[in-house]
């Protein structure tokens, strides 16, 4: 497993590759660029096949943590916004009841809110919206 130092640079790197791609930056996407969470395995999440997503990452809890912890560092220290985001079960049409997905095992709210918030750049999407009034200003 890499060092702390290498993830931080790479928890770093994905946040901000993200904000520069879409404006956005997600914790979960982090853990797919750091290969600590695969596609496959977070679909099967999102699908409802797996109870809750820490349970398919790996590395163990104190790691994710340490990364979650520099999602949000990173996130103070260049201004994005957090917001907060509902994960539902994915699949479910018609009638079926809308399903909550659970992060962690234990399912303590605090660490469910920190895997769910987003963060957002306020400058690119204002930088987007100035571009796209100029082009129809044209």
């Amino acid at each position: 497993m890499i060092n702390n130092g290498e993830v931080i640079g790479k928890v770093h790197n994905s946040m901000y590759q993200q904000i520069k791609k879409s404006g956005m930056a997600t914790p979960v996407q982090v853990l797919m660029d750091l290969c600590v969470l695969a596609a496959a395995d977070y679909d099967r999440w999102r699908f409802g096949k797996v109870d809750y997503l820490e349970r398919v990452c790996t590395v163990n809890p104190r790691k994710l943590s340490f990364i979650m912890k520099h999602v949000r560092t990173y996130a103070n220290k260049n201004s994005l916004k957090p917001s907060f985001t509902f994960y539902k079960q994915w699949g479910l049409k018609g009638k079926k009841p809308i399903v909550k997905l659970r992060f962690s095992k234990n399912g303590d709210e605090r660490i469910e809110r920190s895997y769910a918030t987003h963060y957002i750049s306020i400058k690119h999407i204002e930088e987007k919206k100035r571009l796209a009034a100029n082009d129809t200003e044209e």
